[in-house]
């Protein structure tokens, strides 16, 4: 679906604060970036670890197109930032396939179980879907989704995408700081309650310091087991693909979670030990699919999502946005936050009410993207910050439920979202890439699930299961309410623009609830202030606390506002007169962006040096 309309700019429908908002010039024609704008004409992969990008890039060079780089990368990413997804999670993908000529979505995102009811959870004494544990399993998409690509997008055999995964997973990789953070946070719940886990990430019983080389063999014997049952369909590409995919749904793989989940009673962060509901029935009954984005025109810009996703916020933000007169407007000054701020309240408050599986609910998108609606829901950005959670209406639409002020929380229980490490460290979970080819295939993703410290290690195979399943509601008659064989509303977005109907930018960052707060900002940085692609990404950023999470305990903050101390003080004193709650994080806090683009024959990326992990490259 695209919903178009003409480019309103302040017009009269908007309030007397945004008439009165000054220009002001802030395009630096010679900018200062922590690392150069990756350029070139054959290929660019920019992603959140360097290896992962490097693993990507290789894949170019040996002659792969973006959609076995993006296969590459991806697998990598599982062994390097297990803190931040794994082979039992999930993804989305979008992408631009020159040879189809049109923008993609592949959902990656498994559905909730069968046995997975309201009244099931219920009857065990829950209110919330827990944050860890078995219970909170959808079924795991992220593997088919990457042989879904290989098959019909890519070029190369199930080996040579594969086989840098297994080889950093057998032989080791340096262990990021996250990563050692994260398994002390957890190291109690390892030692008295999951001792499958802590067999994996205690090695020598001891918590992994960071930059020790670390392996998980059970990984690599696992994938080695795949590629081997895979190779025994023949020399067919085609063949051991499909092969592939049966061995993880139907065979091995799917058998030893099934045995898990039906024998084993893990504790979560409810305080009380669990068994799961997926079955290798399951696994066996699901495939990834490709469907069509929801899209957005926003000037010449046309920006596409899944619409299954919280991605949808970035498109009704820029329908709000697109009515005030954001050119020359200081990126770090009061009135461009401020008005960020104040449309991301409104776009994420009609995520909570209207959202959910499209399969299963109609989520009024046409009127939510439309002008009217909006038009009507821009008179509610004033000069004052908002403290109120005030989604729309639309008759016949939505549902609220009574949000929860408090929970109790269970000390050492795991995380429910995966933001840990030392205090003040990087604010972003997850993980991302984006990758464009000499051909200008394009493609972005952002892997995520399966977090080591989420659900214990399941030993016949050396990972975990994903807990996306904390993202439903345990109340009857709300679009998002849990239900079998229905996607949870995800935090994971991508994104991907065309530029005159031409296929232009790949972006977006880990981050939970934030993601399509940051991605909206680097765009708006690049379309009205003319930033480059490593500019936007390290210009100062921030986030809003202002809705409820997506994650166990589904807690909001209204009002909050976190910023980076980059961001002038000036600005950020303008922003608390105005009613924003101020928290001031580390200068460089804010999110793991990173960007590629296709402007003939020119490929450009650019990586985030928040965090010290992400990195460009291409030539």
């Amino acid at each position: 679906m695209t919903i178009e309309g003409p480019l309103v700019l302040c017009c009269g429908h908007a309030s007397a604060f945004v008439e009165s908002i000054p220009m002001a010039g802030n395009i630096n024609p010679n900018p200062f970036t922590t690392r150069p704008e990756i350029e070139g004409t054959f290929g660019v992969v920019t992603s959140t670890h360097w290896i992962a990008t490097a693993v990507g890039m290789a894949a170019l060079e040996k002659g792969g197109n973006a959609f076995d780089a993006a296969c590459a990368t991806a697998f990598a990413l599982q062994v390097l930032e297990p803190h931040l997804n794994g082979p039992g999670g999930d993804v989305p993908v979008v992408l631009y396939d020159v040879k189809r000529g049109k923008p993609e979505i592949i959902c990656g995102q498994g559905p909730a179980p069968a046995a997975a009811t309201i009244a099931r959870y219920k009857s065990e004494g829950l209110d919330m879907v827990p944050g860890t544990g078995l219970l909170a399993a959808c079924i795991p998409g992220m593997f088919d989704t990457w042989m879904l690509l290989l098959r019909d997008y890519g070029t190369m055999t199930l080996a040579d995408v594969l086989t840098p995964a297994i080889s950093y997973a057998q032989n080791g990789h340096p262990l990021v700081e996250r990563a050692s953070a994260t398994i002390a946070t957890v190291e109690k719940l390892f030692r008295e309650h999951w001792p499958t886990s802590a067999a994996v990430y205690l090695p020598n019983g001891k918590v992994p310091e960071q930059g020790v080389t670390f392996t998980n063999k059970a990984i690599a014997a696992t994938y080695a087991r795949v590629l081997k049952e895979a190779q025994s369909a023949g020399g067919d590409r085609v063949a051991q693909i499909e092969k592939a995919r049966k061995v993880w749904s139907q065979g091995f793989v799917a058998e030893a979670i099934d045995k898990f989940c039906r024998t084993q009673a893990v504790m979560d962060v409810s305080g009380t030990p669990h068994k799961g509901v997926l079955t290798g029935q399951d696994m066996a009954a699901w495939q990834a699919r490709v469907e069509a984005p929801l899209t957005y025109d926003y000037r010449n810009y046309t920006v596409c999502k899944a619409p299954w996703s919280q991605g949808p916020v970035t498109l009704q933000q820029l329908a709000l946005l697109k009515g005030f007169n954001l050119d020359g407007l200081d990126v770090v000054g009061p009135d461009f936050i401020h008005l960020l701020v104040e449309c991301s309240k409104l776009a994420y408050a009609d995520r909570e009410k209207f959202y959910g599986d499209p399969d299963f609910v109609e989520v009024p998108f046409q009127t939510l993207l439309s002008d009217a609606y909006n038009n009507e829901r821009r008179k509610l950005v004033t000069n004052e910050a908002s403290l109120e959670l005030r989604p729309g209406s639309v008759e016949g639409f939505g549902s609220v439920v009574k949000l929860k002020t408090g929970a109790k929380l269970v000390a050492g229980m795991g995380a429910g979202e995966p933001t840990v490490g030392r205090m003040g460290e990087v604010i972003g979970d997850t993980v991302h890439f984006d990758i464009v080819d000499q051909a200008g295939n394009m493609v972005s993703s952002t892997p995520s699930g399966g977090w080591l410290q989420s659900s214990p290690v399941i030993p016949e195979l050396g990972f975990g299961l994903g807990t996306r399943a904390q993202m439903f509601w345990l109340e009857e008659g709300h679009p998002a309410s849990l239900e079998p064989g229905k996607r949870p509303r995800t935090t994971l977005s991508p994104t991907l623009a065309l530029r005159d109907g031409l296929p232009y930018l790949a972006w977006g960052s880990p981050g939970g609830d934030q993601q399509d707060q940051w991605i909206t900002q680097f765009f708006l940085r690049h379309v009205h202030a003319g930033m480059n692609l490593q500019e936007a990404i390290d210009a100062p950023a921030w986030h809003s606390e202002h809705f409820p999470i997506s994650f166990w305990p589904r807690t909001s903050r209204p009002g909050v506002l976190q910023i980076e101390s980059r961001v002038p003080k000036a600005t950020r004193d303008e922003l608390a007169r105005r009613g924003h709650k101020i928290e001031v994080e580390p200068e460089w806090s804010e999110g793991r962006l990173t960007a590629a683009s296709r402007s003939d024959p020119r490929r450009r990326a650019a990586a985030n040096p928040r965090g010290m992990q992400g990195y460009a490259a291409g030539r």
